[in-house]
């Protein structure tokens, strides 16, 4: 039987140690705050090189862009998560109270979970009972709701790492086209954003063990698509004002 390539082994190493679902919930926010930072900025700026060759107005517009959108992804990305922690609370007390009101009948559907699963029905019974007895919350939970009662989602980790990615995504865009030669601020900057995007991709592919190619090219042709539109709608707006 012949090995899989070493890539393919190094894109299904497991993780360990930290939570799934606390790694994809920092994982989510820091690459969405990085690449919208990244984007969003790199628009707001050539666009208005489009428009003008002042370096005042394109730093200008570029660090309301960044502070705007920062605050705007924090914001976000907080009311977001706190909505899915308050679900995840809601849930859990509703299953606290079922194990108070019928224990019987959670055990029995704890059981038939596992039997699902394919466990003989004697095994099935046995592992809800043990699991029962040691944390019957943590058991039901996990395998009824796909929570731990111990590690829900934290929206100031989120809202954190939202602002954080974003500020630091926004910097690069920022920073290129407002210290580059007027002459070629405009491609410098384009270049630099698909660099930083396609990092970006390898790196939410590597972490998130996804195709990467597949990351880097979607992320690369988003930001060219979202650049060319604004820097066309300002070279336009710029020539029909002046």
């Amino acid at each position: 039987m012949a090995n899989p390539p070493v890539d393919e082994l190094d894109d299904h190493d497991e993780p360990h140690g930290e939570s799934l679902s606390t790694r994809l919930n920092w994982l989510r926010a820091a690459v969405l705050g990085a690449n919208d930072g990244i984007v969003s900025t790199a628009g707001v700026v050539v666009g208005v090189a489009g428009a003008t060759a002042d370096r005042g107005s394109i730093m200008i517009a570029g660090i309301a862009a960044l502070v705007a959108g920062a605050i705007s992804m924090a914001a976000g990305e907080y009311v977001s998560v706190s909505t899915q922690r308050d679900t995840e609370r809601s849930v859990l007390r509703l299953e606290r109270w079922e194990l108070r009101q019928d224990p019987e009948g959670e055990l029995e559907e704890l059981t038939q979970l596992y039997e699902n699963k394919g466990i003989s029905r004697s095994l099935a019974e046995q592992v809800a009972r043990e699991l029962t007895a040691h944390d019957a919350l943590g058991a039901h939970a996990e395998a009824e709701l796909g929570i731990d009662p111990d590690d829900l989602t934290n929206p100031w980790h989120a809202a954190w790492a939202s602002m954080a990615a974003f500020t630091v995504g926004a910097l690069l865009p920022l920073l290129t086209i407002t210290f580059s030669p007027a002459s070629l601020r405009t491609w410098v900057t384009v270049v630099s954003v698909m660099v930083a995007l396609a990092l970006t991709g390898l790196v939410s592919a590597q972490l998130g063990h996804s195709p990467r190619l597949r990351a880097m090219l979607r992320t690369v042709s988003g930001g060219l698509l979202a650049m060319g539109i604004t820097y066309l709608i300002g070279a336009l707006i710029g020539t029909a004002l002046v």
